[in-house]
């Protein structure tokens, strides 16, 4: 299972959202969390689904020899 297909099922009740988000149909992003491994995203799709996790604060975890993965990114505290 790769980084985003974890994120996505974690945000699966929240498809409205990531649809809205990445410019999406709902349908589109409902068929990509039923598929336990490959999703049926286009590259294209993908990448609009990434980019919209991302703007959320996701960042997502290269390989490194332990799988790829996903987490929150820290938020940065304000100055002052």
């Amino acid at each position: 299972m790769d980084g985003q297909q974890s994120e996505r099922r974690t945000l699966r009740h929240h498809g409205g959202w990531l649809a809205r988000h990445s410019a999406l149909g709902v349908t589109t992003i409902r068929r990509a969390e039923l598929t336990e491994n490959e999703t049926s995203l286009t590259a294209a799709n993908d990448q609009a689904v990434r980019r919209a996790l991302e703007s959320a604060g996701v960042e997502f975890i290269d390989e490194n020899g332990g799988g790829p993965g996903v987490r929150l990114r820290k938020r940065q505290q304000k100055k002052g």
